[in-house]
C-alpha cells in the first residue's frame, strides 16, 4: 500500500514520498525500509531521526523540515496504526471445506472455510464468510454469524448464538455446563444448567477462556467487547458492550458488568455483583459478592476507590517506622 493511500484512509497529512510502497508493520525503535511506524509522544521525537528513508512514520505533530524519512499527520497515531494495520497485514484467507468435516444434514452452512475434523451439529446455521479452522466443534441448533471466525478447538454449545464478526481463539469454550449446585443437608444435587451463551456483534474471545451457558436464562456479552486469555465467566453473567477484561479474570455467576468497564489481570468478582459503566478495576482486585463499583478507578482486595487504597497502602508500609516510634517513646517513659 502506497504512503499516498494510506494518508488518504486516514485522513492524515503527507509529509515525504507519496509513492513509498509500504509492505509491513514496525516499532518506531526498529522500523525498517518499507515499514509503518507510529510515534505515540513527542517526547520521543529523538527515535524520528533513526528512521530510514524508505520508511514511514505516523505523528501527531507538524514534522520538522528536515526529517529524512516520510511522515504522515494524524490525530491520534496509534489508534491510527491500529486502524491501517488490519489493511497492510490482511491475511491470505483459506478457502474450501475440508473432506474430514462432519456436517449435520439439516445444517446451514454459508462458511468461506471449514478445515480438518471441524464437526457441525443438527440444526446449527453458520453465515456467509464464517472460518471455522481445524477441529471446531458448534453444536446443534446454534447459530454463528457472517465473517466469524473461530481458531483450532474451540467448542461452541448447543443453543449458542454467536454474532457477525466475533473471533474465538484456540481452546475457547462458549457455552459450557456452569458450575451450579444446591445443599439439601449432606447431599450436593446439580441444578439444571439448560440455558444458552450469547455473543454480540465483534466480540473477541482468547485462547482457552471459558464462557458458561445461562442456568436457565442466557449468559451475553455485548457487541465490541473484547477478552484475553484464561477468563472464566460463570453462568447468568451479563457484559455490556466495549467491555476489556485482561487475563485470569474470574467472574462468578449472575455479575452484571455494564458497558464501557476495563478489568485488569486476575480480578475477582463475586456472585451478584455490578460494576457500573466506566469503572476501571486495577489488576488483581477482588470485588465482594454483591458489591455494586460505580465509575472510576478502584483497585485491592476488597476493591475500593483508588484514593483511599493508596492511602491505606502507605499506612501499612509506615507500620515498622510507627511500631520503632513507640518503642522508643516506651522506652523514655519507662
Amino acid at each position: 500500500m502506497k504512503t499516498s493511500e494510506i494518508a488518504q484512509k486516514l485522513g492524515g497529512e503527507l509529509h515525504g514520498d507519496p509513492d513509498l510502497e509500504i509492505k509491513g508493520l514496525s516499532d518506531i525503535k526498529t522500523v525498517a525500509d518499507h515499514q509503518l511506524a507510529f510515534l505515540a509522544s513527542e517526547s520521543d521525537v529523538k527515535e524520528l531521526s533513526r528512521a530510514p528513508r524508505s520508511a514511514c512514520i505516523l505523528v501527531g505533530f507538524p514534522p520538522s523540515s528536515d526529517l529524512r524519512c516520510t511522515a504522515i499527520r494524524v490525530a491520534e497515531p496509534k489508534v491510527a496504526f491500529a486502524r491501517i494495520a488490519a489493511q497492510i497485514l490482511r491475511p491470505v484467507q483459506a478457502a474450501g471445506w475440508h473432506e474430514s468435516a462432519v456436517i449435520a444434514e439439516d445444517a446451514t452452512v454459508e462458511a468461506a472455510y471449514i478445515g480438518a475434523n471441524v464437526s457441525i451439529g443438527k440444526g446449527a446455521r453458520v453465515g456467509v464468510g464464517a472460518v471455522l479452522h481445524d477441529g471446531v466443534r458448534v453444536g446443534a441448533h446454534t447459530k454463528i454469524g457472517e465473517r466469524t471466525t473461530i481458531y483450532p478447538n474451540a467448542v461452541v454449545f448447543d443453543n449458542c448464538e454467536l454474532g457477525a464478526g466475533c473471533v474465538l481463539h484456540a481452546g475457547s469454550i462458549i457455552g459450557a455446563e456452569g458450575f451450579g449446585f444446591v445443599r439439601s443437608g449432606d447431599e450436593v444435587l446439580n441444578f439444571p444448567q439448560i440455558g444458552r451463551a450469547v455473543l454480540e456483534d465483534n466480540v473477541e474471545i482468547g485462547a482457552n477462556s471459558c464462557v458458561d451457558r445461562g442456568a436457565l436464562g442466557e449468559t451475553r456479552i455485548g457487541s465490541d467487547t473484547k477478552i484475553d486469555n484464561l477468563v472464566q465467566i460463570a453462568h447468568n453473567v451479563s457484559i455490556g458492550k466495549r467491555v476489556l477484561i485482561a487475563a485470569q479474570v474470574g467472574i462468578s455467576g449472575s455479575v452484571v458488568i455494564e458497558d464501557d468497564v476495563i478489568l485488569g489481570g486476575q480480578v475477582g468478582i463475586g456472585e451478584h455483583a455490578t460494576v457500573k459503566s466506566g469503572a476501571i478495576i486495577g489488576g488483581g482486585s477482588g470485588i465482594f459478592s454483591g458489591k455494586t463499583v460505580r465509575a472510576g478507578f478502584w483497585a485491592g482486595k476488597p476493591v475500593r476507590p483508588i484514593k483511599k487504597y493508596k492511602e491505606q497502602l502507605a499506612l501499612i508500609h509506615s507500620l515498622a517506622r510507627f511500631r520503632k516510634e513507640i518503642a522508643e517513646l516506651k522506652e523514655k517513659m519507662d
